[in-house]
């Protein structure tokens, strides 16, 4: 009876220290950026926008998710330089100045045709305008962005990087049709002097594609969930899409 009574003991501690084991395994997220670095015919540089990045990055890992970077290109990707400017600083963004840990992931990061989407448990694409000219036709990133709506993971876009929805189909139907969703607005591009630069504009091609597309006032953080879509409509609202997928993640 003692014995019995042991192999039951021993046996439910096994189970409990299991079921704690898998509760405590570390989720695994692809963040996805920019090679590119020409503003359009300006002379001017772009990339991908450090707020974007940073306040993502760490809502994530300071909850324990495992995050790794690919662009197209690999290794360091180019950083818009307005992002980096003392105007735009934010706490995240000066934490993201003085993390070495980050910034050496930055400059090794991986092949976007070397990742796997079965390594990870959602994938998210931070902005800047670097996007609008490599990210969104990128065939690489397209089948990856199926690849992870396919399979039931999240996939999450703030500001300008829903724009590389553009050309993802799913089911031979665009991915947006029928989804609510946001990005950065006509007026907002209009307001940053750009819209006559950029190769199309977000808020209408993602329409022309079917999207329920809605949005706050400029500048205002705002965010949209649809099912595995997370949407945020700006740099502001980066913390907002961040908490979603956060909360898409620990429900898993």
């Amino acid at each position: 009876m003692v014995i019995a009574c042991c192999t039951i003991l021993s046996f439910n501690n096994q189970a409990t220290a299991q079921t704690i084991e898998e509760s405590t395994m570390k989720k695994r997220v692809l963040f996805v950026v920019t090679s590119h670095d020409q503003l359009g015919n300006t002379g001017e540089k772009t990339g991908f926008w450090t707020e974007e990045l940073a306040a993502p990055y760490y809502a994530l890992t300071d909850n324990g998710v495992e995050i790794d970077i690919a662009s197209p290109l690999g290794g360091q990707p180019p950083i818009d330089p307005k992002s980096a400017d003392p105007s735009s600083a934010t706490e995240d963004t000066k934490r993201f100045d003085a993390d070495k840990l980050l910034l050496d992931k930055l400059k090794n990061t991986k092949k976007l045709s070397e990742v796997n989407q079965a390594d990870y448990d959602a994938v998210f694409y931070p902005g800047g305008h670097g996007p609008l000219w490599d990210l969104v036709e990128d065939e690489n990133s397209i089948a990856l962005i199926a690849s992870f709506y396919n399979n039931q993971k999240p996939i999450a876009f703030v500001c300008h990087a829903p724009a590389v929805l553009k050309n993802v189909k799913v089911n031979d139907e665009f991915l947006v049709n029928g989804k609510k969703l946001t990005g950065f607005t006509n007026t907002e591009e209009s307001a940053v002097g750009l819209s006559d630069v950029v190769p199309f504009l977000l808020e209408d091609e993602l329409q022309k594609n079917g999207a329920i597309y809605s949005k706050a006032a400029d500048w205002q953080p705002y965010a949209v969930e649809d099912d595995l879509l997370i949407t945020g409509q700006n740099p502001s609202s980066s913390k907002l899409v961040a908490e979603k997928l956060l909360s898409k993640l620990d429900s898993k």
